[in-house]
């Protein structure tokens, strides 16, 4: 079997820690792996595949002596100067910053949802955003069976998205100091504030969420709306969706399409108290489903609760499974 060099960018990160930590569990086959990070980072020591590793400076010759597979997590800025720099040199970007999401010639890929995206790769392969992720692992075996013509989307998310500041918020505002991260007191708030504000009064985590579905999906027409919350929570994201489809359903028939789906684990037993929750999503790569049930109010809907652990399936384990993916298709 080929073997492949791997090269993480921003390794020192939150997300990038728990790349490494991914790819341990994944056990690629990897020929060597060369961790990447700023000036700042560069020279400190990780433990990683049982031995240290020494980080690296990026640079622009970074990608000089040539990677097969290069995972960056190193924000926007970064992937939009350095991304192209490798894929020049032969190497397939998986990035998850916002950088390219939306670019057409760009793949935008969950695996469980539009591997074959994979494929049409020319040097890079964009990670949707956390909170599309997981909506979208749940959504589209609903809409190949049913046809969804409009999404309504309220999410919940976790202060691990705004990366170690936001934790930092969290934990610090509990003592009772002020924010340095979020606009307002996190610990015992709702911040219906996700990102910047944009002229149609929306956030723009609220449109990654309308945009980034309606590429993925491959449907423009798709009508959907998104309001998205941080909410007081360490760690996973929790989505209530909403969705209505052009073909009428069977609720059973419904719930055995999502137990069925890939990547999908059904946690659906009101009676018992037993639904999807944020502290058991944690650690975990697949989406949890429950809160199943029918929307009464239109002719042909479904209300559902979404949980997924964003650091890992909403960043780190969505792009290690692209690799693996890429490394099976071996294009």
């Amino acid at each position: 079997m080929k073997k492949y060099k791997i090269a993480v960018v921003g390794a020192t990160g939150m997300v990038g820690r728990t790349f490494l930590k991914v790819l341990e569990e994944y056990k690629l086959p990897a020929e060597s792996y060369t961790l990447f990070a700023s000036a700042k980072s560069a020279g400190s020591q990780i433990d990683f595949m049982g031995q240290k590793y020494t980080v690296q400076e990026l640079n622009e010759h970074s990608f000089d002596d040539g990677f097969d597979i290069a995972l960056f997590s190193a924000g926007g800025s970064t992937s939009e100067k350095f991304a192209p720099i490798a894929a020049e040199h032969g190497c397939l970007v998986i990035d998850n910053s916002s950088a390219w999401r939306m670019n057409k010639d760009v793949p935008l890929v969950v695996p469980e949802v539009n591997p074959e995206a994979i494929k049409e790769n020319k040097g890079i392969i964009a990670n949707p955003n956390c909170s599309t992720i997981q909506a979208m692992v749940a959504i589209k075996p609903l809409h190949d069976k049913y046809k969804v013509k409009r999404i309504v989307y309220s999410t919940y998310q976790a202060v691990s998205g705004a990366g170690r500041a936001g934790w930092e918020d969290l934990e610090n505002g509990l003592r009772g100091e002020a924010p340095k991260k979020f606009p307002h007191q996190i610990a015992g708030n709702c911040l219906p504030h996700i990102d910047v504000f944009l002229p149609n009064g929306y956030t723009k985590e609220e449109m990654k969420m309308v945009n980034e579905t309606r590429k993925i999906l491959g449907d423009d027409s798709l009508r959907i709306t998104a309001t998205t919350v941080r909410v007081p929570v360490f760690n996973s994201h929790s989505e209530s969706i909403n969705l209505e489809f052009e073909k009428q359903f069977d609720l059973d028939e419904l719930k055995e399409v999502l137990r069925n789906a890939p990547g999908v684990i059904v946690e659906d037993d009101v009676e018992n108290n037993v639904y999807p929750l944020a502290t058991e999503a944690t650690g975990h790569d697949e989406t949890f489903v429950g809160r199943i049930r029918r929307d009464e109010s239109v002719k042909s809907g479904v209300n559902l609760w979404v949980v997924a652990d964003n650091i890992r399936k909403g960043a780190a384990s969505n792009a290690v499974q692209i690799a693996k993916k890429f490394i099976e298709y071996d294009v």
